[in-house]
């Protein structure tokens, strides 16, 4: 306070100008710092895409596959020979001897019509199946950072629960003064209130401990250094999840990253079978050669052509095939066995996503409400000695551990959303959005008369 009064005593002594700059540096500030703490998920899902190791080595695969299509769809290098001929024993006799001679030639291999071709649908393919797994990291990614932001918020939100209910032990350990020193309850009474309210001291420094480790995972997540500080998660809104199991499950197998990969490496699978086939076909190389002479003799040229024979085919090319058959086979099984996997990861999630849905709405029309009347009527109880200290306290434990449930469920749902996402390779942001209610009950504690707020989301066709 007193430095806000000293800042806007300044701003009105200076001058005019000064007193502009002054305050629009201010409130500059101001506006800096108050966006400095505030975590927006969209902005680190923006970094992360940029920063991101494990992208950028899943996108240089992808580079470096594309890079071999052209290498693998070219002729073998062509080859040059030259060389000398003599004519007996003497060191050089070209020139001097007849049947001494320069000799020249050069050749070059072509491959039976359609192996070019073949290979190069084998890198293409290789290629594409790359790019799909690296669509598939980068939603991972996505969806991890999702989940650590949401760990993240869920942190914060259990020290600001566990400092709200730490006050209402402070006002059961005044009730449990006041009737201890009017001789109406044991010392024992104020030492449990206190002793309760030490361990949610001791649970809101593990959660800071905890804030700290979630901090490193996501700086290292979206590229940044371990310890950069970064602000307190925004508050997610409730999204409604109208898609149903049957129908994440069509979207999953026509759009999922993981199924398009598989079936890529199932095409360049059955391109290596062709191939291998083709390898029963010779290849041809072409050999022109030049032969300079002296004398009386011509110089000659000759023109002749080499084709390998696979006479060992049995245990060669035979063999290939049947390793290019065998590996196909396993790429077809691996494609089922991805889609039998993340029909079984949609599953788990829809249910968790239903399952977490219901007991939100069990904590926040029931058992959150029913506690906080109960923790009423207890401590009124307490006050007037019809009812012990040990009976508000477990209470207040319970509202405690059922406020904290209902924010893990919460979170849990949209982690289970954002790996939905991640799966299916489709966002659920389509979907209505609603926002946050608080419900207000008024808790008499028999010294005050205080209104708790229990923050919760509003459901489709719930009224405020």
């Amino acid at each position: 306070m007193k430095k806000m009064a000293k800042i806007k005593f300044s701003c009105v002594s200076a001058s005019p100008r000064l007193r502009f700059i002054g305050c629009f540096l201010i409130f500059l500030s101001i506006a800096t710092i108050a966006s400095a703490e505030e975590l927006n998920l969209q902005n680190l899902i923006n970094e992360a895409l940029k920063n991101n190791h494990e992208i950028f080595a899943s996108e240089s695969r992808v580079s470096a596959s594309k890079y071999r299509v052209p290498q693998v769809k070219s002729l073998p290098d062509p080859m040059f020979m030259f060389g000398y001929q003599n004519e007996g024993w003497r060191r050089y006799t070209y020139g001097e001897m007849e049947g001494a001679q320069w000799m020249f030639s050069a050749s070059q291999m072509f491959p039976f019509p359609g192996k070019l071709s073949l290979k190069g649908e084998m890198a293409s393919r290789d290629a594409e199946s790359l790019k799909a797994a690296s669509d598939a990291i980068r939603l991972k990614t996505i969806a991890k950072v999702k989940e650590l932001y949401y760990d993240l918020f869920l942190a914060y939100k259990d020290i600001d629960l566990i400092r709200d209910k730490t006050a209402l032990f402070s006002r059961i350990e005044d009730a449990a003064l006041a009737r201890y020193s009017s001789g109406m309850a044991p010392q024992q009474e104020v030492l449990m209130a206190q002793t309760e309210k030490y361990m949610l001291l001791e649970k809101e420094e593990m959660l800071k401990q905890k804030i700290q480790s979630i901090e490193a995972m996501l700086n290292t997540t979206i590229g940044r250094d371990v310890n950069s500080p970064l602000g307190r998660p925004v508050e997610p809104s409730y999204t409604v999840h109208s898609r149903s199991m049957d129908e994440l499950l069509k979207i999953a197998f026509e759009n999922s990253p993981e199924i398009k990969s598989r079936e890529k490496m199932i095409a360049s699978a059955d391109a290596k079978v062709q191939m291998a086939k083709k390898e029963y076909y010779p290849d041809f190389t072409l050999v022109a050669s030049l032969f300079e002479r002296r004398g009386e003799f011509q110089d000659m040229w000759s023109l002749t052509t080499t084709i390998n024979i696979p006479i060992f085919y049995k245990t060669k090319q035979r063999q290939a095939v049947h390793e290019a058959e065998a590996s196909l086979s396993e790429a077809r099984h691996e494609l089922e066995g991805a889609k039998y996997m993340l029909s079984a990861s949609i599953r788990d999630n829809y249910s968790m996503i239903k399952t977490a849905e219901k007991l939100m709405g069990l904590y926040k029309n029931g058992l959150i409400p029913k506690t906080y009347q109960d923790f009423e009527l207890a401590i009124a109880g307490y006050i007037t000695g019809k009812v012990e200290a040990i009976t508000v306290i477990s209470r207040l434990k319970s509202l405690i551990d059922f406020e904290i449930l209902y924010w893990g469920q919460f979170m849990e749902r949209e982690k289970a959303r954002a790996r939905l996402e991640a799966i299916t390779g489709v966002s659920s942001q389509e979907s209505g959005r609603e926002g946050i209610i608080k419900i207000v009950i008024p808790v008499k504690t028999g010294i005050q008369k205080t209104n708790v707020s229990i923050p919760a989301p509003r459901f489709r066709g719930d009224n405020p």
